[in-house]
């Protein structure tokens, strides 16, 4: 059921503090709170509730609680446990009064990404219209994109044939215990100290012994999946609970090092991929491919992320332009004059290939289109922000909606870091200003 509109008494608590009486009313986050149009957030999540039921949290509590996590980099247990402590937390959520315990589980921020899914695109369009409002982005700035993909990494080990047959061999055990079958051998010890000896092996150079390990960790989990076809054999609902897992298994006991074709990376997270983009420091990389869109020229408040995807199956950079553009013109309701993007984008599939403008090109480009041009670097600073401030630098979260979902919110939370500093400059300057007439007296007087 949706949840109930959230309202304030604005009257006082014998016993309870008022979060606006003890608050600094010119926080950044304060004035970041009244900025937000969250009347307009919650009638657009409204279709995604039934009639029925309890009523739901309240949306700003928990539209909050994710701006939070990600605008400050914080884990989902790490922002529930700073809310407790924090009252800048608490008002941003919509709280009155100050509170003392956190009113609701931390499994619902995952309920919530889950229920949100496309609706995240949202929340960043909701930041870009905020940094208009506060002036810290113009619609001019807008028309001139600048494009890029990279990769967002998945939290996975790296993955060796080792550490994959051993973690095969692990999840087996650990779903036979789960459905009760009951199997002669599990393989743990022996798994477990092969797997261990193989990476010795390999960091010694010695690669016969090395292949040997593999090969026992290779025969061990084979009679693994061969039992447990024997035992759930007949057993309709077993047979599907294994069906997939044992797939898994299958594929990673029969891919070899350098063969060609699809290949599984990692045994609970399937949608990893293998993406090399040229990286001296790292080769390749795995998870998933995502795409970013800057405006090229620097807005009064920065560079804000206009448009923010997840491109599963590692499609080619070219051919994703056309809706990476369709999208960005979406969000921000403006058509792109021009768009700037490095190499790996030749031979794009744009709907005006005129006004893209590819790193290195020379034909066509001079003047403000050069200028622009050489700004089309700008962005790759913007990217390692994402990285280190925000969660594009490792996906925790599960599978391929984990991941688009990861995408979006690291872009909304990099312009809410950025408008949050444009405010912060704004208050200096207005308590500058406030302060100047004061400051002059006082000169005029010690000097008189």
């Amino acid at each position: 059921m949706r949840p109930k509109k959230h309202r304030t008494t604005g009257s006082g608590d014998l016993f309870r503090a008022r979060l606006d009486q003890i608050i600094n009313m010119k926080h950044e986050l304060v004035q970041l709170a009244g900025k937000v149009d969250w009347d307009w957030i919650d009638g657009e999540i409204a279709p995604l509730y039934s009639e029925n039921g309890r009523p739901g949290i309240a949306t700003r509590f928990m539209i909050g609680l994710l701006l939070l996590k990600h605008i400050y980099g914080l884990s989902d247990e790490g922002v529930c446990e700073r809310w407790v402590h924090d009252p800048y937390f608490q008002f941003f959520t919509g709280e009155e009064f100050f509170q003392h315990v956190f009113p609701h589980e931390r499994s619902d921020l995952s309920h919530w990404r889950k229920r949100l899914g496309d609706k995240l695109d949202l929340l960043l369009a909701e930041s870009l219209r905020v940094a208009h409002e506060a002036g810290a982005l113009r619609g001019q700035d807008l028309k001139r994109v600048t494009v890029d993909t990279t990769v967002q990494p998945k939290a996975i080990s790296f993955p060796t044939d080792a550490k994959l047959l051993h973690a095969a061999i692990k999840g087996l055990n650990r779903l036979a215990r789960k459905h009760s079958v009951r199997l002669r051998q599990s393989y743990a010890r022996v798994a477990k100290a092969a797997a261990m000896m193989a990476g010795r092996y390999a960091h010694a150079k010695q690669f016969k012994r090395h292949q040997r390990q593999l090969r026992i960790l290779r025969s061990r989990l084979g009679r693994i999946i061969r039992v447990i076809g024997r035992k759930i054999e007949g057993q309709a609902a077993l047979e599907e609970a294994f069906a997939l897992p044992l797939s898994r298994a299958t594929q990673i006991r029969s891919q070899q090092q350098r063969q060609r074709g699809w290949k599984l990376y990692s045994f609970h997270a399937p949608e990893v991929e293998c993406i090399g983009k040229g990286k001296a420091s790292a080769p390749y990389e795995f998870g998933v491919k995502a795409s970013i869109v800057t405006n090229n020229r620097r807005a009064p408040g920065g560079l804000f992320v206009l448009h923010a995807r997840a491109l599963p199956d590692n499609p080619y950079d070219g051919h994703t332009l056309r809706d990476v553009i369709a999208g960005t013109e979406t969000l921000t309701g403006c058509s792109i004059e021009r768009a700037y993007v490095d190499k790996g984008y030749r031979g794009h599939d744009a709907p005006n290939p005129r006004r893209v403008f590819i790193s290195g090109q020379k034909r066509g480009v001079f003047g403000v289109i050069k200028r622009e041009l050489r700004r089309r670097s700008a962005i790759e600073p913007i990217i390692g922000h994402l990285k280190i401030d925000g969660h594009l630098g490792r996906c925790y979260l599960k599978g391929r909606a984990g991941d688009a979902a990861n995408v979006v919110l690291s872009a909304v939370g990099h312009n809410f870091r950025r408008i949050l500093a444009w405010l912060r400059i704004w208050l200096r300057l207005i308590l500058a200003a406030l302060w100047a007439p004061f400051a002059l007296q006082m000169a005029i007087k010690s000097a008189s």
